[in-house]
């Protein structure tokens, strides 16, 4: 494991010792900024809406509630996190080859797996230590403003949290890291990794919607079961985009009182008691997402593996 450990701190002290990581923090802070912002100015009515309703989840309310001038926290990974996985990761291989440094790297008695094990151990090291710090700077301020101490389920679905959010981003960085092999230009995998992005994040529900109103009846013809078939359709078809998958499981994981991620009839909710779900339920409910996600980003990787151990390297 020598050499890997070896590879991997020189990835993590190239990546912090450079501008783009001063960018990234920059962005952090003031994603922190913004959010703590909003989350205490309307705390106080979070607080008070959650004795009345006999709840205590504070903490995830800091992390979820929002005046809508700005997206919550959560949203707001959703939109940071792809960025900061491409920001690493787009000229992992590349760059190295255009710099001749990779050739003077594999010369070493190393393999090449193990280049490309750091590539992606590396910046995911950091990310997982800047998302923590992120979610424990939100949490202590907001143990400061309210002094309440936070439950220990409450503790379990923030971690979870993170976890969920590191494993959206390392799906981007395998991405990244997979178009830095395929193609020779730093410039052209960055732009491929985010017009991906785009395509996903902005065009792919567009495209769902007109299908959806092109070759679908009508919703208001329909039956309630037909409409509910009809909405788990839209909703598997836009589950194919990594940030939808994100969206559901994050939603669920922060929002106990969360039940399903589709509609339900009314004869499901008879009997319902109206309680929050324990951490293990809202799992159940969002492993499909989970593996989803787990599943992508171990195909990015392994189709990046497949094309760098064929990969020519040459001065």
């Amino acid at each position: 494991m020598k050499p890997i450990e070896v590879l991997i701190n020189k990835e993590v002290a190239a990546h912090i010792r450079s501008w783009r990581f001063a960018i990234l923090i920059f962005l952090i802070i003031l994603t922190f900024i913004a959010s703590m912002y909003v989350s205490s100015s309307n705390l106080r009515s979070a607080i008070t809406d959650l004795q009345h309703s006999g709840e205590s989840f504070i903490y995830l309310k800091l992390l979820t509630t929002t005046d809508q001038s700005i997206p919550p926290f959560h949203v707001f990974l959703n939109f940071l996190g792809p960025l900061l996985g491409i920001a690493l990761g787009f000229d992992a291989i590349n760059g190295e080859q255009n710099g001749n440094t990779m050739v003077r790297l594999l010369a070493h008695p190393i393999y090449r797996d193990n280049v490309l094990l750091a590539k992606f151990l590396g910046p995911l090291l950091i990310i997982s230590t800047l998302f923590t710090a992120l979610v424990l700077l939100m949490l202590g301020a907001g143990l400061w403003r309210t002094g309440v101490r936070i439950e220990v389920q409450e503790f379990i679905r923030i971690i979870g949290f993170v976890f969920m959010t590191i494993l959206y981003v390392a799906f981007w960085l395998s991405l990244s890291i997979l178009v830095s092999i395929r193609f020779r230009h730093a410039a052209t995998s960055a732009l491929t990794a985010i017009g991906i992005w785009l395509f996903f994040t902005v065009f792919f529900p567009i495209i769902v919607n007109l299908f959806v109103r092109s070759f679908l009846p009508n919703p208001s013809y329909l039956t309630e079961k037909e409409f509910i078939d009809y909405n788990n359709l839209i909703l598997n078809i836009l589950r194919l985009s990594p940030s939808q998958l994100y969206t559901d499981a994050t939603t669920t994981l922060l929002s106990p009182s969360v039940r399903s991620l589709g509609p339900i009839t009314m004869e499901q909710m008879a009997g319902a008691i109206p309680s929050a779900l324990s951490f293990r339920q809202s799992v159940l409910i969002v492993w499909p997402q989970v593996s989803g996600l787990l599943a992508a980003t171990l195909m990015c990787f392994a189709w990046g593996y497949y094309l760098f151990m064929r990969k020519e390297i040459r001065s």
